[in-house]
């Protein structure tokens, strides 16, 4: 066997005749490297050409993983020809022929799966007859002439098998007479111990067992589907190694005059060649017969994709495939950095490109911008998916962006409606590596990788540098996968495995990249506290928090928030820190953990406090101004119900709620329609509870908006502590205030006598409403 090594410059005069049925071109230094990975066959050498890929070579051009023994390192020249080959270790060259196995399942995996691709050039490869022999030390060579011997020969197995067992049950009467006693029974002779006819030795079987014992080997390991069609006990685990070590050999030169059939002595052949490498077969070849791609880094971009992302034909149009022309490698929607693990209800896309190079090699700054790009053509379709009002598509596009929307509806990087932030989109680059032992399996078959001191190093692009939500601060990270086992995977296209896979390399991608953030950025949750509109505090701060503050914990958590402080500012954002706690309980929150059990504590100190606030704090409202308005005044039942009003519910917001009255729905106490209540103009909302008539005490919102027609569901999602039966009319506060001091038992008299006298009915705690005109009546001063 030759071994050549893609894109390896080669002296011309050395290669020209291994290369003689390849096309290459030399430069003008006279030489040639290949761009090809896989197999030929030379019919000028009488034997077989390997192109192994690059990424067995290090960035000096050696072989990775095998010395001299002087301890030098192997160039590829050293191991071109078979002679050079000698000077290897036994291991190494086990390694070489197993690997050719892999290479060719690979390519074969692609060539299945991308039956139309270009990069593939496939011909039939050798097949066993009787035809000039060469010397074949091929591994690739006899597995793949074993497969083709149990396709075209199985009308030959089940003949012969069912020759051998043909009489087996027959009584042999001869023996039996002569050596069985015989009972007489009315007149009848009786034989307790009849003797079949059957051969004690069956060698014919046993190189059948042997047969399929290989094969059953090649299907486990390799991962081949050759069909096994007898139901003989095989040759397995322990006792198969043995074969493999010696005993294989060793058996079939036992019976290896046993056999007189062409077909048997052939298979024999091929059983016996399996064992030793180095035995002759038979072979039909010709020059044009090959499995060879002319473009590698396809091939492992695609081993990537497989192992990692999520294929492109379930990926929309403009993701994967952006508008500008640029292709994603690799792009799949996977939890975000700041949901919660046991919650997936939120999730981003990460990206990532397939780098095919040399061990040891480095990036490049274009390959960086490119990523930089990609994630912005992401984050901008994402935006565009969402614009309902973009009028500058066609009707076709809107159709798909529509269609889109319901699919990926999960998915929305950008925080419209509050803090206007973009969530986190990790971008990644896969290297590969071979590790210097040679192994398929390593305890870290993915790392990061390092830069010249040894240090994991994850690039960051950004405009402000303390904004984390931002959607130009991007974080990039490089990883180093090891070539045989991806190669392991695809080739055995076991899907348990590959899942399994898939599933932990995303994991340590999530984890990484988190750990990365929490390097340069503590976070924080936060959530407004009592009596406070977190939504309207951030509103008003926008210029200050852009970039820092982000809604991340899906639609049933609104109320909270993540908070990010970069961790090289910290003095200059220590001032914005302590204004924030006034308003907003906050606890440090690392990305990944549940903002509700981090803010427990603290929320529960928060809802004993006392819920009076005292007036001078307040905004004073002149209810002068108000003359033609509408004032409700409503009644909480209990500190619970405040609470609730105050902020703890699911929105965290400022709320009130009256009975709504609904076609279709049983009519309740106190319920009106929202057209009532919209015709009312109300601006203020004035609550009391049951001691009002002992302590006078009373509060007062200024309403921001209203909500109509919020169902029985919805409300119990909004954490209301009571049953509920029916649809609501919501009041939305923007603040607390003051409208002075009022007599507000006199005033509430009033207002049950009035609303009586408007329905013929009054039930305790029903909403009433009049104008601030007729509550400066009740005025008692300032």
């Amino acid at each position: 066997m030759y071994i050549l090594f893609e894109e390896h410059q080669y002296e011309s005069c050395k290669v020209e005749r291994i290369l003689k049925d390849i096309y290459v071109l030399q430069d003008v230094n006279k030489a040639v490297s290949v761009q090809f990975v896989g197999y030929f066959y030379n019919p000028h050498l009488h034997d077989c050409v390997f192109i192994l890929p690059k990424v067995l070579l290090t960035e000096q051009e050696t072989l990775v993983g095998v010395t001299l023994g002087s301890g030098d390192p192997v160039t590829p020249e050293m191991v071109l020809t078979p002679q050079g080959q000698e000077t290897l270790s036994k291991e190494y060259r086990k390694f070489i022929y197993e690997f050719s196995i892999w290479i060719y399942r690979a390519l074969n995996v692609f060539y299945k799966a991308n039956p139309k691709s270009k990069v593939i050039l496939y011909k039939h490869l050798p097949q066993t007859g009787k035809g000039r022999k060469h010397q074949s030390k091929t591994y690739l060579d006899i597995v793949l002439s074993l497969i083709n011997f149990n396709q075209e020969n199985r009308d030959f197995v089940l003949f012969t098998i069912k020759n051998l067992h043909r009489g087996n049950n027959k009584i042999n009467w001869t023996r039996t007479i002569s050596q069985s006693q015989a009972f007489v029974q009315d007149k009848d002779i009786v034989y307790l111990k009849p003797v079949n006819k059957k051969r004690i030795v069956n060698y014919e079987e046993e190189l059948f067992i042997i047969f399929y014992s290989i094969l059953n080997y090649l299907n486990g390991e390799y991962g081949f589907h050759t069909p096994i069609d007898i139901q003989y006990e095989l040759i397995t685990g322990n006792n198969f190694k043995q074969y493999l070590r010696g005993m294989g050999k060793t058996r079939l030169m036992q019976i290896k005059y046993k056999y007189f059939s062409d077909k048997a002595l052939q298979l024999w052949d091929l059983c016996y060649a399996f064992f030793e490498n180095s035995y002759r077969i038979a072979i039909n070849t010709n020059a044009q017969e090959y499995l060879l791609s002319k473009n590698f880094n396809i091939i492992f971009e695609a081993m990537i994709d497989e192992l990692i992302g999520t294929h492109h034909s379930n990926i929309p149009h403009g993701l994967a495939d952006q508008d500008d022309g640029k292709k994603v490698d690799h792009i799949y929607t996977d939890l975000a950095l700041t949901s919660v693990d046991t919650q997936t209800n939120r999730e981003v896309y990460y990206i990532g490109d397939s780098k095919y190079y040399k061990s040891g090699h480095r990036l490049t700054s274009e390959s960086i911008y490119k990523q930089y790009t990609y994630a912005h053509n992401v984050i901008q379709w994402n935006i565009n998916l969402f614009l309902s009002d973009d009028t500058s598509f066609d009707e076709l596009d809107m159709l798909k962006r529509k269609e889109d929307r319901n699919r990926f509806n999960k998915i929305r990087l950008q925080d419209a409606t509050i803090t206007e932030g973009y969530d986190v989109i990790p971008n990644f680059f896969i290297s590969a590596f071979v590790n210097d032992d040679l192994k398929y399996k390593l305890q870290e078959d993915i790392r990061k990788h390092t830069d010249k001191n040894g240090k994991h190093c994850t690039k960051i692009s950004y405009q402000f540098p303390d904004r984390l939500f931002d959607r130009d601060t991007l974080f990039l990270s490089q990883y180093d996968v090891n070539f045989l086992h991806i190669l392991f995977l695809y080739a055995r296209n076991k899907s348990n495995e590959k899942s399994q896979w898939k599933e932990s390399v995303r994991k340590m991608f999530r984890d990484e990249i988190r750990s990365v953030i929490q390097n340069e950025f503590t976070i924080y949750a936060m959530r407004a506290r009592l009596g406070v509109d977190g939504a309207l505090y951030l509103q008003q701060h926008f210029y200050d928090l852009n970039g820092k503050v982000f809604q991340p914990y899906g639609e049933e958590r609104t109320m909270y928030f993540a908070y990010a402080r970069s961790t090289k500012n910290w003095e200059k954002t220590q001032a914005q820190y302590e204004e924030l706690s006034q308003y907003f309980i906050i606890e440090k929150c690392n990305m990944g953990q549940d903002p509700k059990d981090v803010l427990k504590k603290s929320i529960d100190q928060e809802l004993q406090k006392p819920l009076s606030v005292s007036s001078q704090w307040l905004t004073l409202h002149y209810l002068e101004r108000y003359k033609d308005k509408g004032i409700l005044f409503g009644y909480y039942k209990n500190d619970s119900h405040l609470q609730w009003i105050l902020g703890n519910n699911d929105k965290g917001s400022l709320v009130y709620n009256v009975r709504l009255l609904v076609k279709g729905e049983a009519p309740r106490d106190g319920a009106n329609t929202s057209y009532y209540y919209e015709k009312k103009d109300i601006q203020f909302v004035v609550l009391y509870t049951d001691d009002v008539e002992e302590t006078g005490k009373f509060r007062v919102f200024h309403v921001k908006d209203t909500a109509s027609k919020i169902t029985d569901k919805r409300m119990r999602d909004t954490w209301y502590p009571f049953d509920v039966n029916g649809s609501y009319f919501f009041f939305r506060f923007d603040e607390e205030i003051t409208l002075g001091k009022l007599k507000i038992r006199e005033l509430l008299a009033n207002l049950r006598r009035n609303y009586f006298e408007e329905f013929g009915t009054y039930v305790n705690g029903v909403p009433m409403v009049t104008t601030a005109e007729d509550v400066l009546k009740y005025r008692d001063g300032f």
